[in-house]
């Protein structure tokens, strides 16, 4: 009979593969619906540590007692004001929309969405620059090289955002990277395929660890045998090559 791939049992989904949800905020750390219009400030109440997340988030109360969960800035500190809005100032952990940015300014936590709340550089210690501005919207620079057109209504907060160089620590146990992982949803630790048993792998078994056969599967292969390069157009030296 064989046995179901570590992929396709954990993409079938169920409980043992979800991300446990203590240490949780418990709410999303996006930006509040304000529309454009209005004029908004916020102090900062506390910063606090999400499991699961590398970047510390700030804990806001607003003037009409309302309370919401952002990512920080670095440098961010308890008791420092925040401003939404269009008429908020150019100051780092400010939110503006970015057709208000100048060029060359620094920012993170972008929406991709006009109200979506934040989506994209929400990673510990990244931040993105505003490129441009244009008919077609406001470009802005990713933290990977790429470049972005966005609509200019999307919200930023100024600056870089904290906890940066935190992936970059020792786990030093493997019992601390197996909790890192589990706060994440990912599996660890991850087993190869030719270090399995050939009724738990298609690659494995054998004499000797080796796929024995293409690593490259089509787009329809089967679930049981959709393993390794999926529907790959190039591997090897050649796709190296091109990735320098």
């Amino acid at each position: 009979m064989g046995k179901r791939p570590l992929v396709r049992r954990r993409g079938r989904g169920g409980n043992q593969f979800r991300s446990t949800s203590t240490g949780k905020v418990g709410t999303k750390a996006v930006y509040p619906r304000f529309p454009l219009s209005e004029q908004h400030e916020g102090t900062i109440i506390d910063l606090v540590h999400e499991r699961g997340r590398e970047a510390p988030l700030a804990k806001i109360r607003f003037e009409d007692g309302s309370i919401s969960f952002v990512p920080a800035i670095l440098g961010a500190q308890v008791g420092s004001t925040l401003q939404f809005g269009l008429k908020s100032e150019l100051k780092e952990g400010n939110v503006i929309s970015i057709q208000n940015i100048p060029d060359g300014t620094i920012v993170c936590n972008i929406e991709k969405h006009f109200g979506d709340g934040g989506a994209i550089v929400k990673s510990a210690g990244t931040n993105a620059t505003i490129f441009s501005h244009g008919d077609e919207g406001v470009t802005v620079k990713l933290p990977s090289g790429r470049f972005a057109t966005l609509n200019p209504k999307n919200r930023a907060m100024l600056g870089t955002l904290a906890g940066g160089g935190a992936s970059e620590r020792f786990y030093m146990s493997a019992g601390n990277k197996w909790r890192s992982f589990r706060a994440k949803g990912k599996k660890y630790p991850l087993v190869r395929g030719v270090a399995q048993a050939a009724y738990v792998h298609p690659h494995g078994g054998g004499r000797h660890q080796h796929v024995g056969q293409s690593s490259t599967v089509a787009r329809d292969t089967p679930p049981g045998a959709k393993v390794g390069s999926i529907a790959a157009r190039k591997t090897g030296r050649a796709r190296i090559k091109e990735r320098k």
